[in-house]
């Protein structure tokens, strides 16, 4: 009687390799692996209908065009972000942070380091959304010279 090796500890790769990561989204290289297994392994006497091939095939590239139009979505909603924040310098902002404390100041500075931009009100450090009013600037009139 043969034994079989124990391979749960190694999740599922060969004994002396490195541990397989496990794939948490789907994208076009696991759909395409997917496709040519399934052509690989069907059955010659039955081979797989051809409106289905073409019905996977507008998947996938229906996927890949969500996946950029996300992908463009997020960087147009930062550079929104980013812009609003920069525009901000100089105005009279009033805020709520994360422990309710509330606040208000003139914004001095804005920082990019962190996915939301990080406006700076007096001492503190305000994340952007947590900004809830702003007082429009008063335009500065040129000083007359005679």
């Amino acid at each position: 009687m043969t034994t079989i090796p124990a391979i749960a500890a190694n999740n599922g790769a060969a004994p002396g390799s490195a541990p397989r990561t496990p794939v948490k989204a789907m994208d076009s290289e696991v759909f395409m692996s997917l496709l040519v297994t399934q052509l690989r392994y069907q059955d010659p006497s039955a081979p797989m209908d051809t409106n289905q091939m073409m019905s996977q095939s507008v998947q996938l590239s229906m996927m890949e065009k969500m996946t950029e139009l996300t992908a463009g979505a997020k960087e147009s909603f930062s550079l929104q972000m980013r812009t609003a924040a920069a525009q901000i310098i100089g105005t009279e902002v009033s805020y709520t942070l994360a422990d309710g404390t509330k606040g208000a100041g003139v914004a001095s500075a804005v920082s990019f380091a962190d996915g939301v931009p990080t406006v700076t009100v007096g001492d503190a450090k305000v994340p952007l959304d947590l900004i809830t009013g702003m007082t429009a600037r008063t335009p500065v009139e040129p000083t007359k010279t005679t």
